[in-house]
């Protein structure tokens, strides 16, 4: 605590303190203001209500800051990979070289589901979304691999490595069933990023060469995603966990809520904005010139940010690592070509500069993800993939907080006031408010 603020409320005097972070941000600890007086606060979206206290990940939007740990995300997409940055993220420091070969061998050694749970997949319809195969699938494996009431340190570490590994055999596993082909075992030939592209492309009748660049492309894809703070599905999980909910659960609770269009899945509406583009026939820049007006039917999808007021630092890495991509493969796909049109035109545009609406992550995302062959519905699963060593980073600093309690968030209630129970007969044709 370095300060207090005062809230005066029917003449009386409270006075709160102030935590601040590590970075200069600010808070009112607003702990004690019920039982000291029966109030509580509002803030719908909680856009401005600071849930935890946190040291694994941090964001200035204004300035387009995010690091991890306290390293650049630059930094990491850089010089990093998936793998030692799941490390970071959930144990604070980078892994010197034998901790990064344990945690490897670990998560190697756990890339396989039980057999048995390959009948599951047979039961799901044929065109069932991935998403909602993955998050049925990570649910259902507490029933195979049965979680503890109290988790020692070396069961948890092998349950946070089973769900890091296992989740990108299931969405393999998932989208082998979509397209009715055979399920492509893991290899322990093979790392993170590689094993997950075999599993996905290759066949019994069909090797697949790893290309270095779409591997880079797709590590830093995950890299990116890794973490960022509080949004949606993070909130979600700390939220699920706080109930002591089993960690396979807890992860599932989190890829359901990344599956809405407004979290995860906002990186394929990107593509199907294009592909409306292209199907109808309609300019770039009329598109654009209609995106803008306030009643406009469409929307720009992939621009804008509701954290970053400047350009996201993802999208910056996730940019230049598109085009690079692009000259490489050299696609004549017309997507892209809308794509590099709609970026040039917007970035130009006065009405999206002085809004801030620059392309965000989501924007940049699904093109690479398109570039490299992964299928539309599959791009929320990426993400889920990315995601889950950040879940599991959070779901462990707060079960091992000091103060770990369930969440229970309050509301104030707008409905009626007291009412008294009429019979059916008397209550004639009045409606229900």
């Amino acid at each position: 605590m370095t300060d207090n603020a005062k809230l005066i409320v029917d003449g009386k005097e409270r006075s709160f303190g102030i935590v601040q972070g590590t970075k200069g941000e600010r808070a009112i600890d607003l702990a004690g203001l019920r039982e000291g007086g029966g109030l509580l606060t509002l803030d719908e979206g909680l856009g401005n209500t600071a849930s935890c206290l946190s040291r694994i990940t941090y964001i200035n939007g204004e300035k387009g800051v995010l690091l991890y740990r306290g390293y650049p995300i630059e930094e990491l997409a850089g010089k990093s990979s998936f793998v030692e940055t799941a490390y970071l993220l959930i144990h604070g420091e980078l892994p010197t070289r034998s901790e990064l070969s344990v945690f490897s061998n670990r998560l190697n050694d756990s890339s396989l589901i039980h057999e048995d749970m390959r009948h599951f997949f047979v039961a799901f319809p044929k065109y069932a979304h991935p998403m909602g195969i993955l998050a049925t699938m990570v649910a259902s494996l507490s029933t195979f691999y049965p979680v503890p009431d109290h988790l020692d340190p070396e069961a948890e570490e092998q349950f946070m490595a089973n769900l890091i590994s296992q989740v990108r055999t299931i969405a393999a596993f998932s989208y082998k069933k979509s397209i009715g082909e055979p399920t492509v075992y893991p290899s322990i030939k093979l790392r993170y990023v590689e094993n997950f592209l075999n599993m996905m492309f290759s066949s019994p009748v069909k090797d697949y060469r790893q290309d270095p660049d779409i591997v880079r492309a797709v590590e830093l894809f995950l890299i990116l995603h890794a973490d960022h703070e509080q949004n949606c599905s993070t909130s979600t999980v700390r939220l699920v966990g706080s109930s002591m909910a089993n960690i396979y659960s807890v992860i599932s609770a989190g890829i359901s809520a990344l599956w809405g269009p407004r979290h995860g899945g906002a990186n394929q509406e990107v593509i199907q904005m294009l592909e409306h583009i292209l199907a109808t026939g309609t300019d770039p820049k009329t598109f654009i010139d209609r995106a803008k007006s306030r009643n406009a039917r469409e929307r720009l999808m992939g621009f804008g940010h509701r954290v970053y007021k400047s350009f996201d630092p993802r999208a910056r890495i996730l940019k230049q690592a598109y085009h690079q991509l692009l000259k490489k493969l050299k696609t004549a796909d017309p997507l892209f070509e809308i794509a590099m049109q709609i970026e040039e035109l917007a970035l130009k545009d006065a009405y999206f500069i002085e809004r801030n609406l620059y392309p965000n992550v989501d924007f940049y995302s699904g093109l690479i993800l398109k570039a490299v062959g992964i299928p539309a519905d599959m791009f929320t699963v990426l993400f889920a993939i990315g995601r889950v060593p950040g879940w599991l980073a959070h779901w462990r600093e707060m079960v091992h907080a000091k103060e770990f309690r369930i969440a229970r968030p309050r509301q104030i209630y707008i409905g009626p006031s007291e009412r008294h129970y009429e019979p059916i007969n008397s209550r004639g044709l009045k409606k229900c408010p």
